[in-house]
């Protein structure tokens, strides 16, 4: 209904060009929404206060113009004047209907648009670094990217999923280092772990894998790993010196087979990271790796920052001036040994996303993340390219509660959930959802209870519940000797009369304008929300009228309704992520 009061407005628009009541070049910017008060109506516009000062008008009387202009059409009962210019329509009930044989007609493609047709948008998301299993925190990132990723896709983009593989670095040298360090220990080598190593029970798995592999070939004293190392924190000195050492004598010792316990981490984590996110129903067209982006890449954009008189020199390093372009403080991109800093790889990163032609880049970032903002912003204006063109959507972490206690979780120190332990324990479908009932950057606390749950409070069991529901209906009708016929059903729409069996048609038809509005707000919760509305809507109307009744006519329009709330639900749940079941 909304689209086709949009058209009836478009044709109205065109006739008060023709009136000469508004200038020919004005932008009829129509906007249809559904009246929160159905003594309201059931649709308003805007319109006449949008046109209202290119009119010359006020917007009352131009509404009385807009009406009066108002093709006549018999599934409009009434027009009314509210505010200061509001035009409200009231529909006849019954034209509502048509909805359902589109629903059927479309199935799976309802919903669907083309507003994005020919834009091609990339969605990067994730992107934790490989230094050990996916907690529940970047679960939230990934349920919440690849769902924005489908709902552009839906809404007719050409999506192109990617995931930023940091398989260089410090981070990635300390992770080695600290499998080198347990592969040590585990050969008999006696010594204090440091402090800032990464500790989980993952890493003693690769070093043991390492050794049925390599025996002791790499084994050294521990006298001669710790040689010339500064203090230990606990002891003292600086976690972060003590660790670099550490990285630096590994390096020497083990020279050419450094690599061996480096690709060991980083190839073991990462193909771990991608199994878990696959079976979390999370897959991507690339994974794109850091150390693909060669000094190569790297020299050019920082040349190019050079060239556009953004970078100078100090203290033997090369600062780029991103205070020019709003930033805090100037960054450093080539150190003065003329390594390239993090936030180097990260401009030539982006500069390589817009060499690739998207139209749009998205950005899932955690919200730990929000002071990068700014400066990859700055660095992107600074290279000459539309910042505007890149989104960057922060995701806070989830907050874990397991009988009612915070769960603590850091990467580092192994003491953490992670998703996979989450999804064995709630499921794919509860994380799935869970994970997109609020606003990406709202904090939210995961109740482990309520997911696992099979009670109306629980969204999922109640979503996933009446998706069965309507199944069973048809398995029901069979049980009786009947069989559902849609044309007849179809034909009898108009004997769904009673107000909930209207309501949850209005419902269905709202489905199209969620889906293409969470699309474009990247807000996947408003689909949650709207089938949560649709499940109570469909289990209160079948918890009240009788479905498999005696009169043919009757039955078949009240199963035609239901099979439309299933497929509804049914394409909503698949944007989710998450399964609908034929029996629960």
């Amino acid at each position: 209904m909304k689209q086709y009061l949009e058209d009836i407005l478009e044709q109205t628009f065109k006739q008060l060009i023709a009136d000469e009541i508004v200038p020919p070049d004005t932008e009829p910017r129509i906007l249809v929404e559904r009246t929160k008060d159905k003594q309201h109506g059931d649709m308003a516009t805007n319109l006449a206060m949008v046109l209202a000062k290119s009119a010359r008008k006020k917007p009352r009387d131009l509404a009385e113009a807009i009406i009066a202009r108002l093709p006549a059409e018999s599934q409009i009962t009434k027009v009314e004047i509210a505010g200061p210019g509001f035009i409200n329509f009231f529909l006849d009930a019954q034209s509502q209907f048509a909805i359902i044989p589109k629903i059927l007609q479309e199935t799976g493609q309802y919903g669907r648009s083309k507003v994005g047709q020919s834009q091609k948008v990339q969605v990067e998301f994730v992107s934790a670094n490989p230094t050990g299993p996916l907690h529940v925190g970047h679960g939230r990132g990934a349920a919440y990217g690849a769902t924005v990723a489908n709902l552009l896709e839906a809404a007719g983009f050409d999506v192109h999923r990617e995931y930023y593989v940091n398989d260089a670095g410090r981070q990635m040298n300390i992770l080695g280092t600290s499998v080198y360090l347990r592969y040590l220990e585990a050969l008999g080598e006696n010594f204090t772990f440091p402090s800032n190593g990464y500790k989980g029970t993952y890493i003693y798995d690769i070093a043991k894998a390492l050794i049925a592999e390599h025996g002791e070939t790499h084994r050294v004293t521990a006298a001669a790993m710790f040689e010339n190392v500064s203090a230990d924190e606990p002891a003292g000195g600086d976690k972060e010196t003590h660790i670099d050492d550490l990285v630096s004598n590994a390096q020497r010792i083990l020279g050419d087979h450094y690599d061996i316990f480096f690709n060991a981490a980083l190839n073991g984590i990462l193909d771990d990271i991608r199994d878990d996110l696959s079976e979390f129903g999370v897959n991507y067209e690339e994974w794109f790796s850091e150390k693909s982006l060669t000094g190569a890449h790297i020299e050019k954009a920082v040349n190019t920052l050079k060239a556009n008189g953004h970078i100078y020199e100090k203290d033997g390093a090369q600062w780029f001036k991103s205070t020019d372009f709003g930033d805090d403080k100037d960054r450093v991109v080539i150190r003065d040994n003329g390594q390239s800093t993090y936030f180097a790889s990260d401009i030539a990163y982006h500069l390589n996303k817009f060499e690739r032609g998207f139209d749009q880049v998205i950005n899932v970032w955690g919200a730990d993340h929000h002071g990068y903002v700014a400066r990859v912003m700055a660095a992107l204006q600074a290279l000459g390219l539309d910042p505007a063109k890149l989104k960057v959507l922060l995701v806070q972490f989830a907050i874990l509660y397991r009988g009612g206690e915070k769960v603590q979780m850091s990467t580092r120190s192994g003491q953490f959930v992670t998703l996979r332990e989450l999804r064995e324990e709630v499921g794919n479908d509860a994380a799935r959802f869970f994970y997109v009932t609020r606003k990406s950057e709202q904090h939210m606390d995961f109740d482990l209870d309520l997911a696992k749950s099979e009670s109306k409070d629980n969204p999922v069991f109640y979503l996933q519940y009446a998706h069965a529901r309507a199944c069973s209906l048809l398995r029901k009708c069979e049980e009786h000797g009947w069989t559902w016929d849609s044309a007849a059903g179809l034909g009898n729409l108009t004997q769904l009369t009673s107000e909930l069996e209207v309501d949850l048609t209005a419902k269905l038809s709202q489905y199209p304008e969620v889906v293409e509005k969470a699309a474009l707000q990247h807000e996947p919760h408003l689909v949650s929300q709207y089938l949560r509305e649709l499940a109570q809507a469909f289990h209160s109307w079948y918890n009240t009228e009788k479905m498999l009744v005696e009169d043919d006519d009757l039955r078949n329009a009240r199963l035609t309704l239901s099979e439309a709330a299933r497929q509804v639900i049914n394409n909503g749940l698949t944007l989710l992520g998450v399964s609908a079941p034929e029996s629960m």
